[in-house]
């Protein structure tokens, strides 16, 4: 594929606004998906499994260090996509 090719996915999606949604409700998901197993982390340390609930939150951190990364790119895409128009 040359520099001049448009990628796979550009071509797959053409439209910022598209691409903008289809990443917020990824995001959406991811969220909903780490607040899930943080419950399970408190149900697993109720249980007398300290270690185990901590090194799940250790790994939900990464979530949450990304979370404001994730949101303004989030927020540039859409403001491109309604720049765009």
């Amino acid at each position: 594929m040359s520099p001049n090719d448009p990628s796979p996915w550009r071509t797959l999606v053409k439209d910022d606004s598209l691409l903008a949604s289809l990443l917020k409700r990824m995001n959406e998901n991811q969220l909903a998906l780490g607040a899930a197993i943080e419950e399970l982390s408190n149900w697993v340390e109720q249980r007398g499994s300290t270690e185990v609930a901590l090194n799940i939150r250790g790994a939900l951190d990464t979530l949450d260090v990304n979370a404001g990364f994730i949101n303004l790119a989030l927020a540039s895409l859409a403001a491109e996509g309604r720049t765009k128009k």
